[in-house]
């Protein structure tokens, strides 16, 4: 990444900017269905039950490696709405070093967004749960340093 990379804060700021564009939360809710739409292909070989969110109301794989003192992120799901909410959490959080993943606080951004209320408690917790998964990544990555 380069020094003309937004912040995650900024590239909040933006989703925030385009979720204020959006009228009611069924819009918001194709809005972020829409970006699962744009999110590349996950490889079969990270298909693997090690790469499987837990407690998601659909399939959700995420799967990590690290570039140097960056973490990036790739994920897929089986379920339109989880993968776009998945795509959302990698646009803030994929290219990110695990010092900016842990201090991010993921809970007040995606209350800014409004999107745990657009979701059923399910699907909310498998979000919360695709965070864990990414800061569970990041204090790994922070332990083996």
């Amino acid at each position: 990444m380069t020094d003309l990379t937004p912040t995650i804060d900024d590239t909040l700021a933006e989703l925030v900017e385009s979720f204020d564009l959006l009228g009611d939360w069924e819009e918001r809710i194709g809005y972020v269905i829409d970006l699962g739409k744009d999110l590349d292909p996950l490889p079969e070989a990270d298909r693997i039950e090690a790469n499987k969110v837990p407690g998601c109301a659909a399939q959700v794989w995420l799967s990590q490696r690290q570039e140097g003192e960056r973490l990036v992120f790739s994920a897929d799901s089986d379920s339109a709405l989880s993968k776009g909410n998945i795509a959302l959490l990698l646009q803030l959080y994929s290219g990110r070093t695990p010092g900016e993943i842990l201090t991010f606080d993921a809970r007040a951004a995606l209350d800014r967004l409004g999107l745990p209320q657009a979701l059923t408690r399910q699907r909310a917790n498998g979000l919360n749960n695709m965070v864990g998964r990414i800061r569970a990544a990041a204090l790994a990555a922070t332990a083996s340093d």
